[in-house]
């Protein structure tokens, strides 16, 4: 009789390929197929997310926005993985996944319609600030509050896809992808949807960023085991640990999921990406009532995937300080110019608050829309309706 414990059993390792002096020392082991153009371009998406972050922070504080999440120190985990993706494949993103919406294609103007609630917002103002919809665009399904919720979406995503292949065939293979933080690996959803993964051979990647924290609880004290990798194991799913802060690594390891996602007929794989959550949880949060200066300042001024990659940039000359600040200077300029752009945007009309409810409106919904009308116009010094567009009119 022999019991199996945890505490004998050998970590599993993290994937890396650049150290922390931003240095390919095995080269062999990198093999990447991407042009130095393309690095360049990952290291411009990353900056835009960095900047996009400070901005928009900055903006919550000054009350121009509600409310933001930032992604410092897991941009190298969304513009890596994003990078390695198919362009048909199907994605769904919790909260902190500004990177992907980048790197698969949405614009400034994408961004500050959500952030801002315009009448160009796909989710028309709906929703919180962050959470993005460019299903149509990106092939990234619209961000969600709820915890978790996405992942088994992406597990019922990749199984009719199966599906689909199985029955009429296709030329390009898809996957799904599922991105989550560590704290939702604690959800139930979670597990739900790795075990259908496995037992039905789902072609999905769920991609967990572990980031340290699950707003303000530790991994220490999230779970005992060896992170969330070790998780997949034992639902017979193949997995592997990366070095998050190496975008490298990143993408290696996601073009290499995919491929074993795909291959024999589908099967699910987990990567665990490490990293460091710089930033606050949230604008609703203060981190260092939890967690030191001394503790954050390592990571945020070398340990990040921004400043491992510029240093590797600078060594192939490939980059330089003024190139740095010039890109960094037109950036700027150009999130504070559609930020004033966007905050003189219509919101979506009044009547939007109807739709997407049923295909037709019914007799009930028809009702409250005329009662609200009646209201609005008997009450016009309650009911500030010019910043819709059509304003009570449009009722």
């Amino acid at each position: 009789m022999e019991f199996l414990n945890p505490k004998t059993l050998p970590p599993i390792s993290t994937f890396q390929i650049m150290n922390n002096d931003g240095i390919i020392e095995d080269e062999s082991q990198a093999s990447l197929d991407v042009r130095d153009e393309q690095v360049i371009e990952w290291y411009k998406n990353m900056v835009f997310v960095q900047i996009l972050d400070t901005i928009m922070s900055e903006a919550q504080r000054q009350g121009r926005v509600s409310f933001y999440m930032v992604s410092a120190g897991e941009e190298g985990i969304m513009v890596g993985s994003a990078a390695a993706l198919g362009p048909g494949d199907i994605i769904t993103c919790q909260y902190r996944e500004t990177g992907v919406f980048k790197q698969r294609g949405f614009t400034l103007k994408d961004f500050m319609s959500q952030l801002m609630g315009t009448r160009y917002d796909p989710g028309k103002g709906r929703n919180m600030p962050v959470h993005y919809s460019g299903r149509l665009k990106t092939g990234v399904h619209a961000v969600a509050s709820t915890l978790g919720t996405q992942i088994p979406h992406a597990t019922g995503a990749a199984y009719a896809l199966k599906m689909e292949d199985r029955e009429i065939g296709t030329s390009s293979p898809r996957v799904a992808v599922a991105y989550f933080g560590d704290g939702a690996a604690s959800e139930g959803d979670f597990h739900g949807a790795l075990n259908l993964a496995a037992v039905r051979d789902c072609p999905v990647i769920f991609i967990c960023r572990n980031n340290g924290f699950a707003i303000s609880t530790p991994t220490s004290e999230q779970y005992r085991g060896d992170g969330i990798a070790s998780r997949a194991v034992g639902y017979g799913i193949e997995t592997l640990r990366v070095d998050g802060t190496d975008i490298f690594a990143v993408y290696q390891a996601t073009k290499e999921a995919r491929r074993r996602a795909l291959e024999d007929g589908g099967r699910p794989i987990l990567l665990e990406l490490m990293s460091y959550r710089i930033s606050h949880h949230s604008t609703s949060d203060d981190s260092f009532a939890y967690r030191s200066l001394d503790e954050v300042h390592p990571w945020k001024s070398r340990s990040n995937p921004i400043a491992l990659l510029k240093k590797w940039l600078e060594q192939k000359s490939l980059w330089n300080d003024d190139l740095e600040k010039e890109i960094r200077a037109q950036i700027r300029r150009d999130i504070l110019s559609e930020l004033k752009s966007a905050e003189k945007e219509k919101k979506p009309p009044l009547s939007s608050i109807f739709d997407d409810v049923y295909a037709e409106y019914s007799e009930e919904q028809e009702s409250q829309r005329q009662e609200l009308k009646r209201l609005m116009l008997k009450y016009p010094e309650e009911y500030d309706a010019e910043d819709y567009e059509g304003g009570i009119a449009a009722l």
